[in-house]
């Protein structure tokens, strides 16, 4: 029979792994509520009428990125030991993804 424990006492490896549950899980709550949080201010921030559209469409964009990288990091688990190849292959897709609408609005603006 397997056993895939990482002492001889069974009783500390479910201790462990309960406690890292429970920081995990305390993690994804507080960044679901941040992320609702700043959803909502990107509403308020549409529908207040006192601030220009040269603040506007800066601000969403700037919470619409702080919402990816809260996504992949605690959501997609790339935090995690074991996800640096896939973090790679993502973080590389990003910077072309990056680059090419660099590219594209340098042409057009220039």
């Amino acid at each position: 029979m397997a056993n895939n424990q990482n002492s001889a006492n069974p009783r500390v490896d479910l201790a462990y792994r309960r406690k890292k549950n429970k920081e995990e899980m305390k993690h994804q709550v507080v960044t679901f509520a941040m992320m609702i949080f700043f959803t909502i201010v990107a509403f308020i921030a549409v529908g207040y009428e006192g601030v220009g559209e040269w603040f506007k469409v800066p601000f969403i964009i700037l919470l619409a990125v702080i919402q990816v990288i809260f996504q992949l990091y605690y959501f997609m688990h790339m935090s995690h030991k074991g996800h640096e190849t896939a973090a790679l292959f993502l973080y590389s897709g990003v910077g072309v993804a990056a680059l090419t609408v660099l590219t594209f609005v340098t042409i057009i603006w220039w």
